[in-house]
């Protein structure tokens, strides 16, 4: 009977301590460092969304050939071009692969970053400025080593 109970305890403390550990080397549950100042924010970032919608600025994403590619255009089909540009770039639930790069601008006004990236979900988040007023991009995408990068 005592062989019996230690295996039983045994087993549930040894699954429990490597969930635990299996846990704590991927995503802390942290989202935010300071909720109160995201809370302050969330109004301020959310007019500037409105205002961005306004202006009808138009965005392809994309990520092929270890480059992910981003093309703005404004309502009547110009190309836009970003000031101060950086892409976040990370896993939506690992936080060691976590990136902030700065974008380059090729001759064709597409903005790029080189980067290679792994299979599986990733998250990016860019925020620059066309003339003078905020611009922020989110979009979640896989890569799959069949295809090129799927973005949505």
């Amino acid at each position: 009977m005592m062989a019996i109970m230690v295996a039983f305890f045994g087993t549930i403390i040894a699954v429990n301590l490597t969930m635990a550990i299996l846990a704590s080397r991927t995503w802390t549950g942290l989202v935010v460092k300071n909720s109160y100042v995201a809370s302050q924010q969330f109004n301020r970032d959310l007019e500037a969304a409105k205002v961005q919608n306004a202006k009808g600025w138009q965005s392809q994403l994309s990520y092929k050939n270890g480059e992910i590619r981003l093309r703005l255009k404004d309502k009547s089909g110009g190309l836009l071009t970003l000031d101060e540009a950086n892409i976040f770039i990370g896993r939506p639930a690992f936080e060691q692969q976590d990136q902030q790069l700065p974008l380059a601008l090729k001759a064709d006004g597409v903005h790029f970053v080189k980067i290679e990236m792994d299979s599986g979900d990733w998250f990016v988040k860019i925020k620059g400025k066309i003339n003078g007023a905020s611009y922020r991009r989110d979009a979640r995408f896989l890569v799959d080593e069949k295809l090129t990068g799927i973005l949505q």
